[in-house]
């Protein structure tokens, strides 16, 4: 029997798709537990069968462990990475479908990763040049249909080309640089050796987290001083600041300090101001990674994969975009209306609707595959969710609703006070209507500071007056959150492949902790290719081989020039780094070595003393938390006798780092570092004392 086979990017979508399109009830059958779906729509035979993301990889032709490597051909993922054997029985299920297909719908994700999955299980299983192409944002059955009735002839070549380009430029770099850090290490006999890596875009992000360090390290505090005002008003007390705020010598400040000890202050002015915060637009796939880990602490690749969860189920649209836009086609008062079938949401909708009007905030991001991130009409049964499905299910939906909000208003009272001559200042500030913010709660808060009604020439009584030694601090160490914001901004990597990059950073132990340190591994690997071979950490050509791949999908150039032009680079990178190696590879080995003996391995928490991150540190055998804050003398002992590791993830269920723990006689495991997590509360006193 011949059918139209439909392939899937993974096994929920191929059951989507043939759930939707099915006219009657759908057969399932199931292969070497490979499960694929048989139905008709319109009287004719149609098979939907699954892939599992990429069947084929790149891979170096010669089996030999060297470099520069540029000959390379596609293969099996099974045969060129062990943990990609699962897929081999999807490769082969696909293999024996293609055999009786008359015709080929591609239906995998409307991006450049999906486009070169189809397009190699197409050529190199099927044999064919091209096939139809379904797209579509949502597994929604009326968006599948839709899609289907409307599918392009062809494959999308431009968005192709541009996936093959920076799959091969990424590999290239990937694998030549990788095996050029690892055999300079090895090739100098250190007994520690490990395998290092870098990329075109993995090294300018870490030599990007290396300069803040450095701006942390060499920061040198300088002090200052503030006076403040307690002012009695009415039967509530307030804290005025002097009008300079930061006075930077001392005589100075106890000029001001000894003249403003008064008993009255009176008012010289009271300006009061209105100003409107419009809602923010819906989530674009960099926003949602921020707002996720600053509400939960989620990192940058979990959110990814608990939202890929919520589009598997079809009730968020595809959450790899950059867009700021809901598209014109949707019908908003259906989504509105299904959610408000749901009892968190009932109210918000309900005043949505009320409106004689729908106005919705959009962005200014646009992107040419997908909408932003918007919750479908297919609300799910919310306790059919696990805990992090509904946290960001209810973020994305309560963002939604907040972009139908009207503006919120805000108030800001600025009143000055005369003390003997003395300026000192107080401030507050208040929300008069609060429009969109209401629908985004609990996820939107702003301190309100009330006065009381004031005017000019007013007297108040003055409490006491005080003055403070402080120090100016060095710049806040990058987030999860905003490394991810500041790579966008930077042009450094790409929707779907920041967080990826992230994570590796953590794998190879160059980075730890939620306020993200670098390791002397890490800043040694930026810092001898800074020396040696500048062109891999530099920002400039990350950007420059971006536009280049740019260039490829908007048809201005040719993938074959954009990736033998990338080569050339790489050629000459590789040429002065050949020259340099036994230097890189001492200095690397050496840092190695340090990393080994002093391993600075996670931030544990925030110091009672003074609120900065806590950090593990072991010396001689002996692990102690401290502070970093270098005025802060806190220590803390923790344990001896046992071995603690970063293992670049955070806690579920609290938001810390995850830790991982050896001890003699107790084996190894995981355990969160946040000694009041729920999730030890089983564990007894297991370590740490």
């Amino acid at each position: 029997m011949r059918y139209v086979l439909i392939i899937a990017e993974k096994p929920t979508a191929a059951r989507k798709i043939a759930e939707s399109l099915a006219d009657g009830k759908l057969k399932a059958f199931r292969k070497n537990n490979v499960e694929y779906y048989y139905f008709e729509r319109n009287g004719k035979p149609h098979i939907a069968a699954p892939a599992v993301g990429h069947l084929f990889n790149l891979s170096p032709i010669s089996e030999r462990w060297f470099y520069p490597v540029f000959e390379y051909e596609w293969k099996p993922s099974y045969l060129v990475n062990k943990f990609s054997h699962f897929s081999k029985k999807y490769f082969e299920v696909l293999k024996e479908l293609a055999s009786n297909a008359a015709d080929v719908i591609i239906a995998t994700d409307y991006d450049t990763e999906g486009e070169v999955i189809g397009y190699n299980i197409l050529r190199f299983l099927l044999n064919r040049k091209d096939a139809k192409r379904m797209k579509f944002s949502t597994l929604t059955k009326e968006e599948l249909i839709n899609s289907y009735e409307n599918a392009m002839n062809t494959l999308d070549w431009r968005q192709l080309e541009a996936g093959l380009t920076r799959h091969e430029i990424d590999w290239l770099w990937g694998i030549n640089l990788t095996r050029a850090l690892t055999l300079s290490v090895r090739n100098s006999g250190n007994k520690f050796f490990s395998l290092l890596s870098t990329g075109r875009v993995q090294g300018p992000t870490l030599s990007l987290l290396v300069k803040r360090e450095e701006e942390i390290e060499n920061f040198k505090p300088k002090p200052y001083w503030q006076v403040f005002a307690t002012l009695k008003i009415g039967n509530a007390s307030y804290q005025a600041i002097y009008e300079g705020d930061k006075i930077w010598e001392k005589e100075r400040a106890e000029k001001v300090f000894s003249e403003s000890n008064k008993k009255t202050a009176k008012v010289l002015s009271v300006k009061k101001k209105k100003y409107r915060q419009l809602p923010s637009p819906p989530f674009n796939t960099t926003d949602l990674q921020a707002e996720a880990y600053n509400q939960f602490g989620f990192s940058p690749m979990q959110t990814m994969n608990v939202a890929e969860a919520l589009y598997q189920k079809g009730i968020i649209s595809y959450p790899r975009t950059s867009s700021q836009k809901l598209p014109a086609s949707i019908d908003l008062v259906s989504i509105l209306k299904s959610l408000g079938k749901l009892f968190p949401y009932k109210n918000a909708v309900n005043e949505i609707l009320s409106k004689k009007k729908l106005r919705v905030v959009e962005g200014s991001k646009e992107d040419p595959a997908h909408p932003a991130i918007y919750p479908t009409k297919e609300v799910p049964d919310i306790n059919s969710l696990t805990q992090q499905e509904r946290k960001l299910y209810d973020l994305i939906v309560r963002r939604f609703l907040a972009a139908f909000g009207e503006d919120c208003v805000r108030e800001a009272m600025r009143v000055v006070f005369d003390i003997n001559g003395n300026k000192f200042v107080l401030k507050g500030v208040r929300t008069l209507e609060e429009g969109w913010r209401k629908l985004y709660y609990p996820y939107v808060s702003e301190k309100e500071v009330l006065l009381p009604e004031l005017k000019e020439g007013d007297e108040v009584e003055v409490k006491k007056v005080e003055i403070l030694r402080k120090e100016t601090e060095p710049p806040s160490r990058y987030t999860q959150a905003s490394i991810i914001k500041e790579m966008e901004k930077r042009g450094l990597g790409t929707k779907a492949t920041r967080s990826e990059i992230l994570k590796t950073l953590y794998e190879r132990k160059y980075i730890v902790g939620k306020s993200i340190r670098v390791t002397p591994l890490g800043k040694a690997v930026v810092k001898v290719l800074e020396r040696h071979a500048p062109k891999i950490v530099s920002e400039g050509l990350t950007r420059k081989l971006e536009e280049e791949m740019e260039n490829v999908y908007n048809g201005k150039k040719r993938r074959e020039e954009v990736v033998e032009e990338a080569k050339r680079i790489l050629q000459e990178i590789l040429s002065d780094f050949k020259k340099m190696e036994g230097e890189i590879g001492k200095e690397l080995s050496s840092a190695i070595s340090k990393d080994k003996n002093e391993k600075r391995i996670l931030i544990f928490g925030k110091c009672e003393e003074c609120g900065k991150d806590l950090t593990i540190v072991k010396r001689e055998r002996i692990y102690s938390l401290i502070c970093s804050n270098p005025s802060c003398k806190a220590n803390y002992y923790l344990a001896r006798n046992i071995q603690i590791e970063a293992v670049g993830r955070v806690c579920e269920e609290c938001g810390m780092p995850i830790i991982k723990v050896f001890r003699r006689g107790r084996g190894v495991f995981h355990v969160c570092s946040n000694l009041n997590c729920s999730t030890r509360k089983n564990l007894g006193r297991v370590w740490l004392y």
